[in-house]
């Protein structure tokens, strides 16, 4: 039996120990890894393989958590690790085929999404308004902190509501953090075991569309005539805004990094760019506002000709 045999069952051995693992408080850490193994074991195994290896695994697991938890419980996990299967063969198909990072991220990113609304749409059949259960446990938690609701200068019912009509901005949040980090710890482990997945190109070589300038544009302007907070228009501005912002974010730590590249410095610049970017909320917006003007006036190619 090959090594590569043996990989199989590592991964499959990681897969139970991560799914057992949401019994525990740790939960909130390893269902972020859990797509990890069962993208490796797909890579590495022929199709046959993996079915079988993901099949025992999950029957491992009900049985083992059933001795000890409520049958409801194993379930669930049941459901969880189904739930992650798609995404994780659309990845793992395109990894195969060698596919550049950006398209394994969107096929894997779309994929998760659709799941989720696909969720949605089918609790709601079946009598489970997850957007009202939301909105309810909110106002009971605003209700619990009455210090909170001191602090934040709104009505709290209108935070409720904008907080739900955003719920699309956390579901793309939610999917893309989620298969970018498997991506990035799944390219390694595979890496090491021989396999030739590429990567994403160098940061300082990421550049947005210049379209994504006058979406942004247009956003801005819009928010100051859209004053309906029940509309569809509203919603749209709600949700595309924050997206197109953290996309020129992410644009200006890219111009950071060419920067650097450019001028030989070390990456001191863009590290800070992105500390300040997670722990110092302005440093947003000034980032933003670089990532507009780098794709607006192309100031990169303005500082390589000096």
């Amino acid at each position: 039996m090959g090594s590569t045999d043996w990989r199989i069952y590592g991964w499959s051995v990681l897969f139970i120990v991560l799914l057992m693992s949401m019994a525990t408080p740790f939960m909130f850490i390893t269902v972020g890894l859990m797509m990890v193994p069962v993208l490796c074991m797909y890579v590495k195994a022929s199709v046959k393989q993996f079915a079988a290896h993901f099949t025992i695994s999950l029957i491992v697991v009900f049985f083992a958590t059933g001795m000890v938890l409520p049958g409801w419980f194993s379930a669930l996990l049941i459901a969880t690790a189904l739930f992650f299967l798609p995404p994780v063969i659309q990845m793992g198909n395109l990894y195969k085929k060698k596919a550049n990072a950006r398209t394994v991220i969107t096929a894997g990113t779309v994929t998760l999404l659709v799941e989720l609304l696909l969720s949605l749409v089918i609790g709601y059949w079946f009598g489970f308004n997850f957007i009202a259960k939301m909105k309810q446990y909110m106002r009971e938690s605003l209700e619990s902190l009455p210090s909170l609701k001191t602090m934040i200068p709104m009505d709290p019912d209108q935070i409720v509501q904008i907080t739900a009509q955003m719920l699309p901005v956390y579901m793309i949040g939610f999917s893309l953090f989620y298969v970018v980090v498997t991506h990035w710890i799944s390219r390694r482990l595979l890496m090491r075991t021989g396999e030739h997945i590429p990567g994403f190109k160098p940061a300082r070589e990421w550049m947005l569309p210049k379209a994504f300038v006058w979406l942004y544009l247009v956003s801005l302007l819009l928010e100051y005539f859209v004053s309906d907070t029940n509309s569809i228009l509203y919603m749209l501005l709600l949700n595309s805004s924050p997206l197109l912002s953290f996309a020129f974010a992410i644009q200006g730590i890219a111009f950071l990094f060419y920067i650097a590249y450019q001028k030989k410095w070390n990456n001191a610049l863009p590290i800070t760019g992105i500390i300040l970017f997670i722990v110092f909320p302005p440093s947003y917006f000034i980032l933003s506002l670089l990532g507009v003007f780098d794709v607006a006036f192309s100031i990169r190619n303005r500082t390589a000709k000096k």
